[in-house]
């Protein structure tokens, strides 16, 4: 049949090649479930978890060791985005375009796939909520000439401290971040340096063991508005406490705010809320908790609104992307293919459904997202 999408095959790739090297920072640094299958929305996936082990003495012995039963856990993740982007062309339109139709094709294809792309990078971005703890002055961009390469350190600190694993680490900032790690002569300067990899070609590369990437959906939080609150409990909280009962306060700390315990020497870790509040109760932070114990009557206070520079280990958080789901035997498109992006390999589900004197083309992706590690996640703020 003349006019399937065998033949746009090439068009659509020509789409792939030039869209998906835009600032994705987030899909090329996480753990990628990407194929060609199927699946359908609110699919739940189930992946195995290997709890930790307790050491023992080496005693000598008649016979070998004897180990307890090991349970092997396990945790879901959900496909919860089915989207796709339509569009239609008619004959006439077609034919009064001549030769610029397929180019015109082309960018339609690309336009497509971006806004897929920029929703799933969106989505990845907005797992800053469940990172463990912040570094930084919130609303600053950091790399300034006073602190330099400094922030990268603590946020490696950050992550050794709650024993992440450290073999494949990221770390995605925006662009204004971007700009000023780039205006470090530490790193410009071929001779400080090193390399002229960055002044020649605005290559990143590795920073303290960082794989360092730049996206334009990075997250900006919006701070809650509460303010007042003590910690409430005559005991105390010891140190890895992450529910903690707040009194005399009052309006929302939100879910991502960065509080901070503002008693003089006691704690000058930024921690990020799990759960918050509207009044007073309890608030709950992400693992591992608070890194000192706290008292009664600790004054705690939200830090500003800030952007979320993520930094995290590449198993910490996941992606799931398939193609949506068809019905068996398919539905009523003319021609259905998948075209998946070599260097990501996110798989695209492209199909044509031929309507009356005209023919409309829909580019479809289903995903879920998930951080399965608040640990092995810290934010920079910016």
């Amino acid at each position: 049949m003349a006019n399937t999408l065998t033949n746009l095959i090439p068009t659509i790739y020509a789409a792939a090649d030039v869209i998906l090297r835009e600032l994705t920072g987030f899909i090329p640094a996480v753990t990628l479930f990407a194929s060609a299958d199927q699946v359908s929305k609110d699919q739940v996936v189930r992946y195995p978890i290997v709890a930790s082990y307790e050491a023992g003495n080496v005693a000598a012995a008649a016979t070998g060791p004897d180990p307890a039963d090991t349970v092997v856990g396990s945790d879901t993740m959900t496909i919860t985005k089915e989207r796709s982007v339509t569009f239609y062309w008619t004959g006439n339109d077609q034919k009064g375009l001549g030769e610029m139709y397929e180019v015109i094709l082309r960018d339609q294809f690309a336009q497509a796939m971006r806004t897929l792309v920029n929703e799933v990078e969106t989505d990845l971005g907005a797992l800053y909520v469940h990172a463990s703890r912040a570094y930084g002055t919130a609303g600053t961009t950091p790399f300034d000439s006073t602190n330099k390469l400094s922030h990268l350190a603590q946020l490696l600190k950050i992550l050794e401290d709650n024993g992440a694993p450290t073999s494949d680490l990221q770390f995605v900032m925006n662009t204004s971040a971007a700009a000023a790690l780039r205006s470090l002569t530490e790193l410009s300067s071929v001779g400080d340096a090193g390399s002229d990899t960055l002044l020649r070609r605005g290559v990143l590369g590795d920073i303290f063991d960082f794989a360092v990437r730049r996206s334009a959906k990075v997250a900006n939080h919006t701070k809650g508005n509460g303010s007042g609150y003590l910690v409430n409990l005559t005991a105390g909280y010891a140190a890895g406490s992450t529910s903690v009962i707040v009194d005399t306060g009052s309006n929302n700390v939100l879910a991502g705010d960065v509080i901070t315990n503002t008693k003089t020497s006691r704690d000058t870790n930024k921690y990020v809320v799990k759960t918050g509040i509207a009044a007073a109760g309890t608030l709950v932070l992400q693992n591992p908790g608070t890194r000192v114990a706290w008292e009664n009557n600790d004054p705690l206070a939200i830090g500003n609104s800030y952007a979320a520079n993520l930094g995290f280990s590449r198993t910490a958080i996941h992606a799931l992307l398939r193609v949506p789901a068809m019905p068996e035997g398919g539905d009523a498109a003319d021609d259905v293919t998948v075209v998946t992006d070599p260097q990501t390999g996110i798989s695209f589900q492209v199909a044509m459904y031929r309507q009356r004197r005209r023919v409309a083309y829909e580019v479809g992706l289903a995903w879920g997202v998930k951080a399965v590690k608040p640990e092995a996640i810290a934010i920079l703020l910016g």
